[in-house]
């Protein structure tokens, strides 16, 4: 069964403000919207609850992407194909830009948003790993005036965040400081290409010698919302890469994890999947390979 157009109500406030302000005057009952990648899948079909959408699409408060020394503060509208396009993303934030280029088709990659992937708060989506992993900031906005939150705080569990319902993103901040990283990206789907991912995962390490100086390891598709693997890291942390500390990570990766049987696959191929990939990032990491 179709949705039909004459049951919802969408307005384009001119500003930023006026969004807020509207938020505001009537907390819970307007949905924002912005590229729809998935609000218009449930529209589509029919299941879409909500019947009141304010769009941020066309914002320029939500669609800058400013450079600094030491940060990146990328508008929360921001679609991946601005992220694609944009140097310093590719350059000092290869994770999220590999994580924009496997999102979708191009269409979907032309609408939809980094803010939205995040409000959105699938477990399985392909860049909120690369967010972990990064350190990355929020800034939150309602009439009220603005918060910051640390985006490891912000998922609270499956499709549930700490965003309040006058509020929206309005930023998202990266510190430019892991280009001497080396990063790991993968994604497992049933295809290669617009698949939603089985697995993926996104990972940093630095070697001081042959001892891990700083390692950060975050999985998809395997918890209730996207999981950093901590217990991975403090178990590699200050070590040398061995073989015996390949296995011993492995095994620590597939109890860290909470994986489900579902339609796109299997608990148990989730945590294999999970165990052999953490192996293949710390070998790349003892090759020294950057990217």
């Amino acid at each position: 069964m179709r949705s039909d157009p004459a049951d919802y109500e969408l307005v384009a406030p001119a500003s930023l403000s006026a969004v807020t302000e509207l938020l505001s005057g009537q907390p819970g009952a307007w949905t924002p919207i912005a590229g729809g990648t998935d609000l218009m899948v449930l529209y589509a079909a029919g299941k879409l609850p909500a019947r009141k959408l304010v769009s941020l699409w066309n914002l320029p408060e939500l669609r800058r992407i400013e450079v600094a020394d030491g940060e990146i503060r990328i508008g929360a509208a921001s679609t991946y194909t601005d992220l694609l396009n944009h140097e310093v993303v590719a350059r000092d934030f290869p994770l999220l830009a590999a994580a924009a280029r496997l999102t979708g088709a191009v269409a979907n990659q032309n609408r939809g948003t980094l803010g939205g992937n995040i409000v959105n708060a699938s477990p399985a989506a392909d860049s909120l790993p690369a967010l972990l992993v990064y350190d990355a900031d929020l800034i939150l906005v309602s009439a009220r005036g603005e918060r910051s939150v640390r985006y490891s705080d912000f998922h609270t569990g499956y499709k549930q965040t700490l965003l309040r319902k006058d509020e929206l993103i309005r930023t998202i901040c990266l510190s430019r400081r892991f280009a001497l990283y080396v990063s790991y990206s993968r994604k497992v789907g049933a295809r290669n290409a617009q698949a939603i991912s089985k697995v993926c995962v996104a990972a940093l390490g630095r070697l001081a010698g042959d001892v891990v100086d700083d390692i950060r390891i975050a999985v998809g598709s395997v918890a209730p919302i996207p999981l950093r693997l901590r217990q991975v890291e403090q178990c590699v942390q200050g070590s040398k890469l061995t073989p015996q500390l390949f296995r011993q990570a492995s095994k620590v990766a597939m109890n860290e994890i909470q994986p489900i049987d579902d339609i796109r696959s299997t608990a148990a191929y989730r945590a294999a999947v999970v165990g052999n990939l953490v192996v293949e990032f710390l070998e790349r990491l003892r090759s020294g390979e950057p990217r």
